[in-house]
């Protein structure tokens, strides 16, 4: 490549890494402003941030919305992981026409909108006396046909002699998934717990509609409540978004390798 196609090339990138981090910080700049610096547009970082953060507090149910947002997603994420591992492994392993079908249906279910399920999901909630617990919240997503799937493409690159050299050894089934399976798949496991953890934090139209109750506001719910009303403060929300950004930034920088190579169906 030529010097010249090089330096265009590294320009394009660079604008496009400024149109990407811009958001960001212009979000950090909001959230240490007073709100109508952040309505006039101002693109430098105040000196209002503890103010902002006090407003934050004495307005909202902070510390509880964050330890219900954390317990739910940490909750669903452990469970999804496990019924969703077991059930990709299940679909490959143990591989026959009848769970070809059988996946084929599932796969057909990513194509209905939530908005299609949400009534008579509600509805089978309500029966069931759950409206406002967690397990109202994880329940419809402990098996989704996404993970499924992952899972499943994971497991064809998963070493059948070790299976088969376990099960000489003596080793039940469930031991082999445990000792064999499960540590060798650590980055489909670590790109799995990204994006389950991710949509379990944002999540804010179904908790909106089972959680009914100020004990089990969610992050996504408080920062919506801080739009509402005949006056925003901007700052204050800005921060509201900034805190409620945090937990998913820090969970995905970590696992950024997990994530690429999990996606990919690396196996390590």
């Amino acid at each position: 490549m030529s010097k010249g196609k090089l330096c265009i090339s590294h320009i394009v990138l660079i604008f496009a890494s400024f149109l990407s981090v811009f958001p960001l910080y212009y979000m950090v700049c909001g959230a240490t402003n007073q709100s109508i610096d952040v309505v006039r547009g101002k693109l430098l970082p105040g000196t209002y941030l503890v103010e902002n953060f006090k407003a934050l507090i004495a307005n909202q149910n902070l510390g509880l919305a964050m330890i219900n947002s954390f317990r739910n997603a940490i909750l669903m994420t452990i469970i999804t992981l496990l019924v969703c591992s077991i059930a990709g492994y299940g679909f490959e392993i143990y591989h026959d026409k009848g769970k070809d079908i059988l996946m084929s249906v599932l796969l057909l279910a990513m194509m209905l909108p939530f908005v299609a399920i949400m009534i008579p999901l509600f509805k089978m909630i309500s029966s069931w006396n759950l409206v406002n617990s967690w397990i109202a919240f994880v329940l419809p997503s402990i098996s989704t046909p996404f993970m499924i799937m992952m899972f499943r493409q994971a497991a064809r690159s998963f070493p059948h002699d070790i299976i088969e050299a376990a099960r000489l050894e003596g080793l039940s089934e469930i031991q082999i998934f445990f000792r064999m399976f499960v540590p060798v798949m650590k980055s489909t496991y670590g790109a799995a717990m990204t994006v389950t953890f991710m949509n379990a934090w944002n999540s804010y139209l179904w908790p909106k509609i089972v959680f009914q109750n100020n004990d089990s506001i969610t992050m996504p719910m408080l920062v919506a409540n801080l739009k509402s009303g005949y006056s925003v403060d901007y700052g204050m929300l800005m921060l509201g978004v900034l805190i409620c950004t945090l937990p998913t930034a820090i969970i995905f920088l970590c696992l950024q390798k997990s994530f690429a190579n999990g996606i990919t169906g690396a196996v390590k």
